[in-house]
């Protein structure tokens, strides 16, 4: 039997509101409402999660709603803060609606990334899809965050620009990328999630700026594994936990809980229990699919089964065990075994835990990736805010 997970990084919602109506997301649809529901992450349960995995030392909290929509989001990151725990907000955030308090709390309190989700360069054609956003509103805050490190002389948090490419807005790709030059921040092109809606009108400059690809389905065909395949790394690696304590596994999941709750029930018994132990089983190909468990159902792991290929684990990184020095070494093995994809993941999580790890990110310079797209979350991202 696998040795027992005990993650050293999570995911944990911070908020499942969102203040904006993008026409493809499911928090929109509501679909999210059957496990996610919608609520904030209590500090309380925050401190209490701490206190009793001592461990734990990186918490993503943003993923299907907007981060900074929590009124409590100072403490959480005063607490985490106070006990050397690393915040990031990698899934992605709107930034359309924080307080100035907050800005300064993001440098004060040393989050480490932020991925703004930017899909335009003008009003015009960022609200197409951010729906109600204000693309103004948004470069000013980005732009007050850079003056409260400037303030406190720090570097954090790195800022991401992710551009999710639509036929709307390609046309303004590389005015986008000028401009999160100039602010400082790192800049990621993503494959859209939704084909169906405004697809790409020049294939070949998607493919020029998204690395080679012009849609999820190109590179499915093209690779013969799914673009958000990494995610699955999650119930190993990073557990996503909901705001409310329930286990959902990945970022990906919002239709059905593996049981347990984190804060009820504590992290290491709810993210080691029988549904979510069997659904890594079925991941690696080792088990069949079952109607109680989430991944039954999920479109990756589907697509796992129509190719028959399943995820592939070294025994190593089953547990947990090992420091991030250890880490970058196994990555290595990975990159010298010919497993790139492999081993660029591990220097990005490495980096997502300590950015400033200098082999985990000359590694991952020499593989083609950016070290600060790998500080916040580098294509294809965790989640798809």
């Amino acid at each position: 039997m696998p040795r027992p997970v005990r993650p050293r990084t999570l995911q944990l919602e911070a908020s499942s509101f969102c203040q904006l109506r993008c026409p493809s997301c499911p928090t929109t649809q509501g679909t999210i409402h059957p496990a996610v529901g919608s609520g904030f992450l209590n500090p309380e349960d925050f401190a209490r999660l701490l206190d009793q995995n001592p461990d734990l030392r990186a918490v993503e909290l943003s993923n299907n709603g907007e981060i900074f929509l929590n009124p409590k989001l100072l403490a959480i990151l005063q607490l985490a803060r106070a006990r050397g725990v690393t915040i990031t907000a990698g899934n992605g955030a709107n930034l359309n609606s924080v307080r100035e308090e907050v800005l300064e709390g993001l440098v004060k309190y040393r989050l480490r990334t932020i991925t703004c989700s930017i899909d335009g360069a003008s009003q015009e054609t960022y609200q197409r899809y951010r729906v109600r956003g204000n693309f103004a509103r948004v470069i000013g805050n980005i732009r007050r965050i850079n003056h409260w490190k400037q303030h406190y002389q720090s570097e954090f948090p790195r800022l991401c620009w992710q551009f999710v490419v639509f036929g709307h807005n390609e046309h303004e790709l590389e005015t986008a990328r000028r401009m999160a030059a100039e602010l400082n921040m790192g800049f990621v092109a993503k494959l859209s999630w939704d084909e169906e809606l405004s697809p790409p009108r020049n294939p070949d400059a998607v493919r020029a700026a998204t690395g080679g690809y012009a849609s999820r389905s190109e590179f499915r065909a093209r690779t013969g594994v799914d673009y958000m395949r990494m995610i699955c790394n999650q119930l190993w690696d990073s557990p996503q936990i909901n705001w409310d304590g329930k286990v959902l596994g990945c970022c990906h999941n919002t239709w059905g809980e593996f049981g347990g709750n984190a804060f009820r029930d504590g992290l290491l018994p709810s993210v080691n229990g029988e549904r979510i132990r069997h659904a890594r089983q079925m991941l690696l190909g080792r088990a069949e699919p079952r109607p109680d468990v989430p991944c039954s159902t999920c479109d990756i792991y589907q697509s796992m089964c129509a190719t028959g290929r399943f995820m592939q684990r070294d025994d190593a990184a089953m547990g947990q065990q090992f420091t991030l020095d250890e880490a970058v070494e196994l990555g290595a093995e990975w990159e010298a075994a010919g497993r790139r994809t492999d081993a660029g993941a591990v220097y990005r999580r490495v980096l997502g835990v300590d950015p400033d790890h200098a082999e985990a990110a000359r590694r991952l310079a020499a593989l083609g990736g950016s070290h600060d797209a790998a500080a916040g979350v580098a294509p294809p991202a965790a989640g798809d805010g």
